[in-house]
C-alpha cells in the first residue's frame, strides 16, 4: 500500500509540474531561510559555552548607586580578584582581566609585528578550557615578565610551540618578556579573542591607578567550588566595597557587588536600573520568531495551492471512498504526498544553504557551516521536515478526505463558507507577517541610516587615529611640528581615548556651590593642544593654548557637565578634579563620545603633558587624504622605525560600533523579500482556486456583456480586501515591535505614519501584480468553453 501511495504521489508531482514546482520552491525557500537562521542561533548559543568549568565561572559586576541612579558597571578595582580569593573559601580561582584589547608591538630579531592581546591573572588557564600546546597552567602567568602566546604568534616568530618556550620577545621596544606558555588559537565561538596574555602584576605596574580601590576598569572573573551556594556568596560580597574602599561614602556613592554567570554574559549584556534587561538574546529571539514565521508562510502557501487544486482531486477522493477507502487512509495518502514534497524541498533547501553560507557568513561575521556529522543537526533537520510536512499537508488532507462522495461524483461539489474563510484567514496571516517585515525593514534602515549620518558634534570625516607608539609619544612635539609642514595635513592633536569610545569616569570633581551629599560621575580624558581645531568641535571660551602656562591645570567641559555644575557664567570659574584645582577655560558643545544607545554624559577634558600611551589625532585636508597618508606614513617610519605604522579612520571605527544593527537591517531586507515572495505564491494559489470556482460565473458575466477590466476588478477586489485587513491588523503590532527595538537607542527616529502607508501600498501593489495574472487569464477565457456543460 505504501509503495502504491508513493507511486500516486510521484505521478501527481510529475503530471502537475507547474503546481509541484511552485509548492516545492516555496517550501525550499522557507526551509533554507529557517536552516540559516537555525545555524546562526546555534552558533550564538555556543559562544563561551565550551569551557569544562563553565557552570562554575562568574563575572563580578558592580551596581553603582549615585545621583539618584543605579548604574551597572563591568569594571572593578584591579586588586579585587586576589582579595576575593583570600576572603571567600567558595572561590577556587580568581583572575583580573583587562576590558579592552591592547595593540602591542612584538619584536624578535628583525621582525616586528603588532599583536592583539590582554593582561590576565595567574589563575587564568586553570579556569578556562584553553588547550596549552606548551607550558603549564600553573607557570604560564605566575611572574611579571611571563608571556603566553597563541599558536599563530608562536608560528610567526618561532615556527613551533615547543621552540617558543623560554624565548624572549621585546614588547614595544621597552621590555623583554619570556614565553612561558603557548595556547591553542581561540575558537570562533569565543566572545573575546586575544593572541597573547601578559601577567596581571605587569598590568598593575604599568597602571598604578588600578591599585587604588576607588578606581574601576579591569574585569574580575572567578571560579566557584561545585557545591558553592551562589546566592549566599552574593549576599556576603554585596557590601564588600564599603570595607575595602575607605573613601567610599554610601550616602553619596555606594557600590554593591553581584555575580553574573560567565556563560550568560555574551547574550545578556544589557542592564537597566541594576537589573539584566536583554542584549544579543533579543536578536536570537527575534530571528527565531522570523524563522518560524517564514516556515509557517511556506506551509500556508502549500495549503492554499493544494486547496486550489482540490476540485481536480475531488473525483479521485470520491471514487476511492466508493470502493471502500477509509478516511484515515486518505488522510495518510495526502499527508504522505506533502511529506514527499517536503523531502524534495529539503534537498533543494540544503543545496541553497550550502551555496548561500559564504555570503551569509560574510554578512553576519560568523563562521557557521553545515556539520553533516552532527547527530543533533540531523535530528533537528528530520524533526523540521516532519513537522513542516504535517503542518503543510494537514489541512488539505483533512479537507479532501471529508468530501461527500455522492456530491462529488454528481458534480455538485461546492465549498462552504467555513473553508473559504479559513483560506482567506491564511492569506491575511501571510500578508500580515509580510507587512510586519516590510515595516521592520523600513524602520531598521532609517535608524541605521540616521546613526551613520547623524551629526556627532565633531567632524569624523578626514580624521585619522594613530597610536602614539614609541618615539611618536616621547617625541610628540617634534612629530607634530614636522607633520604640520607636510602636504595634506590640516591639524594635529592627541587624546587619551578614542573620541567615539570614552569610558573612563570619576566622581572626584568639586566646584563652588557643589552639594557635598551628591556624587556626580563625569566622563574624563586627557587631550593635547589644538584639540578643538583637530576634532572640529564648537567651543564657548577657548581651547587649551601654550600662551597660558596655567592650562596644565585648567579644564574644558561639555554642555552636559555645565548643566550639572550649574555655573551661569562658567568661563574662568573654579573646578577641581582629583584634588587638582584649576579653572574652566571653555565649554564644548555636546558631542557624542559613546554609542547612540546612551545619552551624552557630563565630560571633563584635561591637558596632559605628553602624548605617551594615547592616540594622535590627525585632521587631513579634504580631498587630499592619499597625499596626507603618504606624508604621515613616511614621517612615522622615519621617526619610529622599530614600530610598524598603523592607523584607523574615524568614520570606519564609528561604523564598527553598529555592526549588529547593520547586520539586522541587511537580514531584515532579505527576510522581508522572501516572506513577500512566498506569500505571493500563496496568493497565486488562492487566485487560481477562486478563478476555478467562478469559471461559470465569469462565463455568464461575459455573455451578458462584462468587459475584461470588469472581470479583473471583480476577482481582484476580494483579494484587496484581505490585504487591507492584514494591513489594519498588523500595523499596530509592527509599531509596537519596532518601537520596543528603538527604545535601545537614546537617539532615534520616530515611526511616522507614512512608513505604514508605504508598506501598505507596497503590499497592495505586490498583491495586485500577483492576482492580476490569474484574473486576466480567467477574464480572457472563452465563455463557450466555461458554459459548454450547461
Amino acid at each position: 500500500m505504501l509503495s502504491n501511495y508513493l507511486k500516486i504521489a510521484w505521478r501527481n508531482i510529475v503530471l502537475n509540474k507547474a503546481f509541484s514546482t511552485i509548492n516545492i520552491l516555496g517550501l525550499a525557500l522557507g526551509m533554507a531561510c529557517s536552516l540559516l537562521i537555525f545555524l546562526w542561533i546555534q552558533d550564538e548559543l555556543r559562544v563561551d559555552n565550551y569551557h569544562a568549568n563553565g557552570p562554575q565561572l562568574y563575572n563580578v559586576l558592580e551596581r553603582q548607586f549615585y545621583d539618584g541612579k543605579i548604574r551597572t558597571g563591568k569594571g572593578t578595582p584591579g586588586l579585587l580578584p586576589d582579595e576575593l580569593k583570600k576572603l571567600f573559601p567558595e572561590i577556587v580561582y580568581a583572575a583580573g582581566f583587562t576590558g579592552s584589547d591592547a595593540q602591542l608591538t612584538f619584536a624578535v630579531g628583525d621582525k616586528a609585528v603588532k599583536e592583539t592581546g590582554r593582561w590576565a591573572g595567574a589563575d587564568w588557564f586553570n579556569m578556562y578550557s584553553i588547550p596549552l600546546l606548551a607550558g603549564t597552567a600553573e607557570t604560564a602567568l605566575n611572574a611579571p615578565n611571563n608571556l603566553a602566546i597563541s599558536r599563530k604568534v608562536a608560528a610567526t616568530y618561532f615556527d613551533t610551540p615547543q621552540q617558543a618556550i623560554g624565548k624572549s620577545i621585546r614588547i614595544d621596544n621597552n621590555r623583554d618578556y619570556q614565553v612561558t606558555a603557548v595556547f591553542e588559537d581561540l575558537p570562533d565561538h569565543a566572545s573575546t579573542k586575544y593572541d597573547f596574555l601578559l601577567n596581571w602584576q605587569d598590568c598593575l605596574e604599568r597602571n598604578s591607578w588600578m591599585k587604588e580601590w576607588g578606581n574601576n576598569g579591569p574585569r574580575t572573573r572567578i571560579m566557584l567550588r561545585p557545591d558553592a551556594n551562589v546566592a549566599n556568596l552574593e549576599a556576603k560580597m554585596r557590601f564588600l566595597m564599603r570595607k575595602l574602599d575607605k573613601k567610599l561614602n554610601p550616602k553619596q556613592f555606594d557600590i554593591q557587588l553581584f555575580l553574573q554567570p560567565y556563560q550568560e554574559a555574551y547574550l545578556y549584556s544589557n542592564f537597566e536600573n541594576g537589573q539584566q534587561s536583554g542584549g544579543r538574546i533579543e536578536y536570537v529571539r527575534l530571528f527565531g520568531i522570523v524563522a518560524v514565521f517564514l516556515l509557517l508562510i511556506a506551509c500556508i502557501n502549500f495549503m492554499n495551492l493544494a486547496t486550489a487544486r482540490s476540485a481536480r482531486r475531488a473525483r479521485e477522493v470520491g471514487v476511492r471512498k466508493v470502493i471502500g477507502a477509509r478516511r484515515g487512509l486518505l488522510i495518510g495518502q495526502f499527508v504522505g504526498e506533502a511529506l514527499l514534497l517536503t523531502v524534495l524541498a529539503l534537498g533543494i533547501a540544503l543545496a541553497l544553504v550550502f551555496l548561500l553560507l559564504p555570503a551569509f557568513n560574510l554578512l553576519t561575521g560568523k563562521h557557521v557551516s553545515l556539520n553533516l556529522t552532527d547527530n543533533t543537526f540531523w535530528l533537528i533537520l528530520l524533526g523540521m521536515t516532519f513537522l513542516t510536512g504535517i503542518v503543510a499537508g494537514s489541512y488539505p488532507a483533512l479537507f479532501l478526505s471529508s468530501l461527500n462522495p455522492v456530491r462529488v461524483l454528481k458534480g455538485s461539489l461546492k465549498f462552504g463558507s467555513g473553508a473559504r474563510l479559513f483560506r482567506q484567514g491564511l492569506v491575511v496571516f501571510q500578508f500580515g507577517l509580510s507587512m510586519l517585515l516590510i515595516v521592520g525593514t523600513i524602520v531598521v534602515y532609517r535608524q541605521v541610516n540616521y546613526i551613520q549620518t547623524k551629526n556627532l558634534g565633531f567632524d569624523r570625516e578626514n580624521l585619522i587615529y594613530v597610536p602614539a607608539d614609541g618615539e611618536l609619544g616621547t617625541k610628540y612635539e617634534t612629530f607634530k611640528a614636522e607633520l604640520q609642514q607636510m602636504p595634506g595635513i590640516q591639524a594635529v592633536s592627541y587624546m587619551g581615548e578614542l573620541p567615539i569610545n570614552l569610558g573612563s569616569s570619576t566622581g572626584g570633581v568639586t566646584w563652588t556651590g557643589k552639594d557635598p551629599n551628591v556624587n556626580i560621575q563625569f566622563t574624563q580624558t586627557s587631550v593635547g593642544y589644538d584639540f578643538v581645531k583637530t576634532l572640529k568641535v564648537k567651543v564657548k571660551g577657548r581651547d587649551f593654548s601654550k600662551d597660558f602656562s596655567t592650562d596644565t591645570t585648567n579644564y574644558l567641559i561639555n554642555e552636559a557637565a555645565l548643566q550639572r555644575i550649574g555655573y551661569k557664567d562658567p568661563i574662568g570659574q573654579p573646578l577641581t578634579m582629583w584634588q587638582r584645582p584649576g579653572k574652566i577655560v571653555g565649554v564644548i558643545e555636546d558631542f557624542h563620545f559613546q554609542s547612540l544607545h546612551d545619552p551624552i554624559q557630563p565630560l571633563i577634558l584635561r591637558l596632559a603633558p605628553n602624548a605617551t600611551q594615547t592616540n594622535i589625532l590627525v585632521r587631513t585636508q579634504s580631498g587630499q587624504t592619499s597625499q596626507a597618508m603618504a606624508s604621515l606614513e613616511s614621517l612615522a617610519k622615519r621617526m619610529n622605525p622599530k614600530f610598524p605604522f598603523s592607523y584607523q579612520f574615524a568614520d570606519a571605527e564609528y561604523e564598527n560600533l553598529y555592526k549588529s544593527e547593520s547586520m539586522v537591517g541587511e537580514l531584515a531586507n532579505y527576510f522581508a523579500f522572501l516572506a513577500i515572495f512566498i506569500s505571493c505564491l500563496g496568493l497565486f494559489g488562492l487566485a487560481a482556486f477562486t478563478a476555478e470556482q467562478r469559471t461559470k460565473e465569469i462565463g455568464v458575466r461575459k455573455v451578458l456583456g462584462a468587459s475584461v477590466s470588469n472581470i479583473v476588478g471583480l476577482l481582484s477586489q476580494d483579494f484587496l480586501k484581505l490585504v487591507l485587513i492584514a494591513i489594519v491588523i498588523s500595523s499596530p503590532m509592527a509599531w509596537y515591535v519596532m518601537n520596543r527595538w528603538l527604545q535601545n537607542f537614546s537617539y532615534k527616529i520616530g515611526i511616522e505614519w507614512w512608513v505604514f502607508a508605504i508598506a501598505g501600498l507596497l503590499a497592495i501593489g505586490i498583491a495586485l501584480l500577483t492576482v492580476s495574472f490569474q484574473s486576466i487569464k480567467a477574464a480572457l477565457m472563452n465563455p463557450v468553453k466555461s458554459l459548454r456543460s450547461e
